[in-house]
């Protein structure tokens, strides 16, 4: 339940947050995450600090009489910046290891005290200097920042060792449990470990994904001890209505346990979703995606500005790759084929070529590895010895750079299918068809070959149905780190 899943609704209790004790010792608040807490705050501190010892030097040089007050306010600053961050409730315990909002709170912090430094100094007249107020506060957010980065990457590295994860007891179907618990080993960075299930009374046995069954709807509060969870997760099922959801808020109130919540929404979440209080209700309103407009112009203005700089800068790679293809394998260099593009519309794909020129005679002969329309072979007989080095560093969709320019793809999007490929689609699936197809994308950074079928239909529509400049940005640089690790890639 991060970024990119189904929205969450998280419930907080009355009373505030803090680390209480059940009868069986738990603390409701993990240690590693007390711990992350005070790492944080310490590390904004420590910026606090360098940021306006940092502007002092630059800006004055060397210490004299009328430094002074610089100086106070640099040593005041680091407590003025933790104390707002954590008013603006930047150390919030659902915000750890979360990053978008995590940094979005941080980068708000930063504004508001450069609009309130600003105000201050205005109303009472006092003479600041500019350049000491132009280095200190950019540079105290942009070094938090960093640090909240890193922090997060160390935390990140030991999710995936089965470190410093919440523990959550999920309650709903055996089928929609059994989905989020593949999800969540999937995708450890999200801290869910689920220790424990509540399924209905008629079919509250066994385990689901190997998770032990440990009660029914109703033991919910029992079950949260029994496990030693700090969590409960609760997915959409008929049983669980408004009522029954708010009585199971009271029971987790008095032991300070969280409940997220997730509606019955597949792959919508982020800016589109929004709980709008109606009637004494709390409504979820789902905006439109915005797949024209200025935003889409905007994708498609930086997209072939990229694309032009790329070309420019990696000429004289593609023309070395291309002379390697060349002499190494007997054919031309570029491998054209086919592909569908936005609504529908066929266009011709551009690829360094990594098979032999009677690839497709021979591929008859073969069997696919996917269970889907995809044709994915791991060790594929065809692939030539370069082909092989080329495609695990996705080198050889280089020249796709060619089709960003001219409109026909983007860099990231949906993966480019083939004609063949989209006559088995069903209607959910050509959803993938409203946005350009994408040089990279969700199933990019998240295993590319290794993803099956319905994994990559459903990576590709919440891309579709969650588009973002921001949420671009973010997978072109995680490409980066797909690319190096190489795997997935065949």
């Amino acid at each position: 339940m991060g970024s990119g899943e189904e929205p969450v609704v998280t419930v907080r209790g009355a009373a505030g947050r803090r680390a209480v004790t059940e009868s069986r010792g738990h603390p409701c608040l993990p240690r590693w995450a007390r711990r992350y807490r005070v790492r944080a705050a310490a590390l904004d501190l420590a910026c606090g600090l360098v940021a306006g010892a940092a502007a002092v030097f630059v800006r004055f040089g060397q210490v004299r009489p009328y430094v002074a007050p610089y100086i106070v306010l640099s040593l005041v600053l680091p407590l003025l910046w933790t104390g707002l961050l954590a008013l603006n409730r930047a150390y919030e315990p659902r915000l750890i290891g979360v990053g978008s909002e995590e940094f979005r709170r941080i980068s708000q912090c930063g504004f508001l005290l450069t609009a309130g430094v600003a105000t201050a100094a205005y109303v009472t007249k006092t003479d600041l200097a500019r350049g000491y107020v132009v280095l200190v506060l950019p540079m105290v957010t942009v070094l938090t920042l960093c640090c909240r980065y890193g922090l997060r990457r160390r935390l990140h590295a030991l999710r995936a060792r089965g470190l410093c994860m919440r523990e959550v007891v999920a309650v709903g179907h055996r089928a929609s449990i059994a989905d989020l618990v593949r999800r969540f080993r999937r995708e450890p960075y999200h801290g869910m470990h689920i220790v424990g299930v509540c399924l209905p009374r008629d079919d509250a046995r066994g385990e689901v994904e190997g998770v032990p069954v440990l009660g029914d709807f109703s033991d919910v509060p029992l079950v949260v001890c029994q496990a030693g969870a700090d969590t409960v997760a609760v997915l959409a099922c008929p049983e669980l209505d408004g009522t029954a959801l708010r009585r199971l808020a009271w029971r987790l109130e008095k032991t300070r346990t969280d409940l997220v919540v997730a509606p019955a929404l597949m792959e919508v979440a982020g800016p589109r979703t929004t709980i709008r209080p109606v009637a004494g209700l709390p409504l979820l309103h789902v905006e439109h995606p915005e797949l024209s407009g200025v935003r889409q112009l905007l994708k498609n203005v930086f997209d072939r500005t990229v694309a032009a700089l790329a070309l420019a800068l990696l000429a004289p790679l593609l023309l070395a790759l291309v002379l390697a293809v060349r002499f190494t394998s007997p054919g031309p260099a570029l491998f054209r084929q086919t592909r569908v593009g936005k609504d529908g519309v066929e266009f011709t794909i551009l690829k360094l070529r990594t098979m032999t020129l009677d690839a497709e005679q021979h591929k008859i002969h073969l069997v696919s590895d996917s269970d889907g329309v995809l044709f994915k072979i791991r060790r594929d007989p065809r692939v030539t010895p370069l082909g092989g080095w080329l495609r695990r560093r996705s080198l050889d969709e280089l020249p796709q750079l060619v089709n960003v320019l001219c409109g026909e793809m983007s860099l990231v999007g949906p993966r480019p299918p083939l004609p063949e490929e989209v006559a088995g689609y069903g209607d959910d699936v050509r959803r993938r068809l409203v946005v350009r197809p994408g040089m990279t994308g969700l199933w990019q950074v998240n295993g590319r070959s290794d993803l099956s079928w319905e994994e990559s239909v459903r990576l590709d529509l919440r891309y579709v149905e969650n588009w973002s400049l921001t949420l671009d940005l973010q997978i072109l640089w995680k490409t980066w780190s797909a690319v190096a690790r190489g795997s997935g890639a065949y």
